[in-house]
């Protein structure tokens, strides 16, 4: 039984509902006046610094809770301020006809805090509902390496959109699983990336084995399905006729039990079997993989000594060629500095025998000068040394016209056994030669 309350004390989630009676009858059945309702935030409020881990993105999906049994009438602003308390909202939306509308905070934390505050609370005389609303944009990836890093999975993941969050599944003690999630901001960029890894092999490491990529399924580990929400219909009433118990030996139900314990024990096995079948394939093709990794690299090991003694027979040539043409540069080389050669002393022997010629021909005429000049000074000092011109001189100028008596001197040498020069025995004649007594030796 319940009476007159006193103030209550807060010992559990504010219920918005509880103090927002506008108006109706009190305890006793008496009518109150209206008033305005009280506003549960104006009092409470969240430092909402305390919940934003570092790092972390803000109004995202995970962030987006579901509101149903809405009363009628409910807008936008009046969701907006019955989530007033935990910080502003960047989406909100109303389906009147319905009943039901989504909100986004900005953290999950603050997400989960107005879920479990607000969750069954009445508001306008209907308990609504919160629940974190269904990701559109989550994909579950399976077959993943060992060595993938929830930064190498949402590296890889990226070229696809922008992505909101990218973890590996792990077990208790760390060690990863094989699977991640990876939530993208907009669905059109997880429908690529699963259509992308259906359609070719996606690959995050050197191991080649593709990864498997899903819509991730939705489900609720938290709340679960609780006795008010559960549909109460006819095969409801007929299952909970009876409460839980053991079935009793040799009873209809429990043969019938044993019979469904034997099922789903073959079930298991069934499993078992095919875990063990895929382990095995798994390993052989395992096997099969390095072997053949090993023929392609020795394949390409010796594709790749084929490509280098081309290059090296290419180059082999490519450097006898040079060395043929530097021998025939040197030939040539040596030809035309014999050529220049032998043009050289050819033209030296002519240039020799033109000077031989040459100095033939000029020692005759100045031979010949010579004598004359000689003959010329020779009537000069007979002249100055005593004769007159008259009979007596007679005999010199038939001396002077005279010829030549030849002789040995008469050579192309110039000089002659006695000291004299050509013509002359005893040498040029002296002023003594020459006198009134004194006749010619030649």
């Amino acid at each position: 039984m319940q009476g007159n309350r006193g103030p209550q004390q807060n010992h559990g989630p504010n219920r918005p509902g509880d103090q927002k009676k506008s108006g109706g009858t009190n305890a006793n059945g008496q009518q109150s006046q209206p008033c305005e309702p009280n506003n549960p935030n104006e009092a409470l409020t969240l430092d909402l610094q305390s919940f934003r881990k570092p790092g972390e993105k803000t109004f995202t999906q995970r962030s987006r809770l579901f509101v149903g049994n809405l009363p009628t009438g409910v807008n936008e602003e009046d969701l907006e301020k019955l989530f007033n308390k935990y910080g502003k909202a960047s989406e909100i939306f109303i389906n009147k006809e319905r009943g039901f509308g989504f909100i986004r905070l900005e953290t999950r934390i603050i997400a989960e805090i107005a879920r479990a505050e607000l969750d069954d609370a009445p508001f306008r005389g209907r308990p609504i509902r919160v629940r974190f609303a269904t990701h559109g944009a989550a994909l579950t990836v399976k077959n993943l390496p060992d060595f993938v890093s929830n930064e190498l999975l949402e590296e890889a993941f990226g070229v696809f959109g922008q992505i909101e969050r990218a973890v590996v599944i792990v077990d208790d003690r760390g060690r990863p699983t094989g699977k991640g999630i990876v939530e993208y901001t907009s669905k059109p960029a997880a429908r690529k990336a699963l259509d992308k890894c259906s359609d070719g092999a996606y690959l995050l490491t050197a191991f080649p084995r593709p990864i498997t990529v899903e819509p991730m399924e939705q489900l609720d580990e938290e709340e679960g399905l609780s006795e008010k929400i559960i549909n109460k219909n006819q095969q409801y009433h007929k299952e909970r006729e009876q409460p839980p118990r053991f079935a009793q030996a040799g009873s209809f139900e429990f043969e019938y039990a044993m019979r469904w314990k034997a099922l789903m024990e073959m079930e298991k096995q069934q499993y078992d079997m095919v875990d063990r079948n895929m382990k095995e394939a798994q390993e052989k093709l395992e096997a099969e993989m390095e072997a053949a990794r090993h023929e392609h690299q020795v394949m390409l090991m010796r594709q790749d000594l084929l490509r280098r003694q081309e290059e090296l027979r290419r180059m082999e040539e490519l450097h006898s060629q040079e060395v043929q043409k530097r021998k025939q540069a040197e030939i040539r080389q040596e030809e035309e500095r014999r050529r220049r050669e032998e043009e050289m002393r050819m033209r030296n022997e002519e240039m020799l025998k033109r000077q031989q010629e040459g100095f033939r021909g000029n020692f005759s005429e100045n031979r010949e000068q010579d004598m004359r000049m000689h003959m010329a000074n020779h009537a000069m000092n007979r002249n100055s040394l005593g004769g007159n011109a008259g009979p007596a001189g007679a005999p010199g100028m038939a001396a002077e016209n005279a010829p030549m008596i030849p002789g040995p001197g008469n050579n192309n040498n110039n000089n002659m056994p006695g000291g004299g020069q050509a013509g002359f025995p005893r040498g040029l004649p002296g002023p003594g030669d020459y006198g009134p007594n004194k006749q010619r030796r030649f």
